[in-house]
């Protein structure tokens, strides 16, 4: 991996996007908010979240708010979000 391949992941990734709603999908559905790059694709945030994390997604939706570009990220059953989510900075 270059460093300039390194950096762009955490240009991505700005960080966790925590409100009630996303901690009761970590909970129930496997799945973390983060807050990403408005230009950034699916399959960048894929990319970034699987090599920044070490996990393996299984699906990303995006929306648009006013903080920005919110990337819904829902984990394969092999990975819990708890523990992504606390290597991520949620708790």
């Amino acid at each position: 991996m270059s460093a300039p391949e390194s950096s762009l992941r955490h240009r991505i990734i700005m960080h966790a996007y925590v409100t009630e709603k996303s901690m009761d999908e970590m909970e129930r559905q496997n799945k973390l908010e983060f807050v990403v790059d408005r230009r950034a694709t699916r399959a960048e945030v894929k990319r970034a979240v699987e090599s920044l994390y070490h996990c393996k997604v299984a699906k990303i939706t995006t929306k648009i708010v006013r903080q920005g570009k919110i990337a819904t990220v829902r984990f394969t059953k092999e990975y819990s979000s708890e523990d992504i989510g606390s290597r991520a900075g949620v708790f």
